[in-house]
């Protein structure tokens, strides 16, 4: 009898071991749902992954130019601890005044590469990478525990979105909204969505202007225009640098290729565009093209067209806020000032970047 009730003692005092643990375990788990460090939410990034990132993200890796350059305009670089390394190539040396702190920054890698090592160091919460990222890489940075975002800013199938020159139908569209899409999906995970709007509203500003000063311009009156970057490189159709040209009155002479791709002086010689432009990160190529003997029986150089664009005309097969805000206009002034002769660009750069720069535009830096 004894031996029964020490049982029936010892099967209580056991129930009440498993309740108190049960209740300590739901107060724990209970604690570890309310810590926003923990608690996470599914996002799709832009080739079309569902990628877990935390509700309170306080540090990102940046390992795409695109994407660091709108976290600068979205203020958000308090939350930026890694770069990659090539962003001074990317974005251009004067870059480093609008952002001070990049100098500083870790750098774990770069569009197509990532030194795991160092980028457990830095313990983000995400990292950014861009849309053709290797597949090994990505995974690399997945199985180590880290949310990898992939940014494209083109609005296209996830077969084609992973590619550096993907096929796009619709063009203006697909720049259009997936410019927008990956404006907030960066703003929503940097916590800056209103700003993020305020970025794409600024886009949107002078289109209709554009538009309007050149609606009875005839496709045969459209200046060819070629994009000149290092090593005879350009952009054709399905890149944003061919829609630049097209809304700013000029036609791409290298509409007939896809992507970005290496061209020959044959291949420029043939188009013969009127006008040059370079993009202001590469100003070694203008010298370059001046001092080419192979160049001179161009009409762009025998007139005297080619341009060296400023900071803000980011002619990049990628869409950038402040190309559509300002380069296309700037574009389309310079092609047909008579046009545009009313528009003061130094005036309408300046609103921008205290706007989004937090400073004013200096063209001599």
């Amino acid at each position: 009898m004894l031996a029964v009730d020490l049982f029936q003692e010892d099967l209580v005092l056991s129930r009440s071991r498993i309740a108190f643990i049960t209740k300590i375990a739901f107060v724990i788990s209970s604690l570890l749902l309310a810590t926003p460090a923990l608690a996470d939410r599914v996002v799709t990034d832009q080739i079309g992954r569902q990628v877990h990132v935390p509700d309170t993200v306080s540090r990102v890796v940046i390992l795409q130019h695109q994407t660091l350059n709108i976290a600068v305009q979205l203020d958000a670089m308090d939350k930026v601890v890694g770069v990659l390394d090539e962003w001074k190539k990317q974005l251009g040396a004067n870059y480093v005044r609008l952002a001070p702190q990049l100098p500083k920054l870790a750098m774990p890698g770069g569009l197509t590469k990532v030194n795991i090592e160092e980028l457990l160091k830095l313990k983000p919460d995400v990292v950014f990478v861009t849309n053709y990222a290797p597949t090994d890489m990505v995974k690399q940075i997945e199985d180590a525990g880290l949310p990898v975002v992939a940014i494209s800013l083109l609005d296209v199938p996830p077969q084609e979105a992973v590619k550096l020159n993907p096929s796009v139908k619709d063009e203006p569209a697909a720049i259009d909204a997936g410019f927008a899409t990956g404006v907030r999906l960066i703003a929503d995970i940097l916590d800056r969505k209103d700003k993020g709007e305020e970025m794409i509203a600024a886009t949107k500003k002078t289109r209709k202007l554009i538009a309007d000063r050149l609606t009875n311009l005839p496709d045969d009156k459209r200046v060819p225009v070629y994009m000149a970057n290092p090593d005879l490189t350009t952009y054709g159709r399905g890149k944003y640098t061919g829609l630049m040209m097209e809304r700013a009155g000029a036609r791409n002479v290298a509409n007939g290729i896809a992507g970005f791709k290496q061209v020959s002086i044959e291949d420029v010689l043939t188009w013969n565009p009127a006008a040059i432009f370079v993009q202001e990160r590469y100003p070694a190529v203008v010298d370059e093209i001046r001092k080419s003997a192979s160049w001179q029986t161009i009409d762009a150089i025998k007139n005297g067209r080619i341009y060296l664009m400023p900071e803000y005309a980011k002619a990049w097969g990628y869409p950038m806020p402040e190309a559509m805000a300002l380069g296309e206009l700037w574009m389309a002034k310079t092609l047909y000032p008579d046009r545009f002769a009313d528009i003061d660009m130094q005036a309408q750069a300046d609103a921008y970047y205290k706007e989004f720069y937090r400073t004013d535009y200096r063209p001599d830096q």
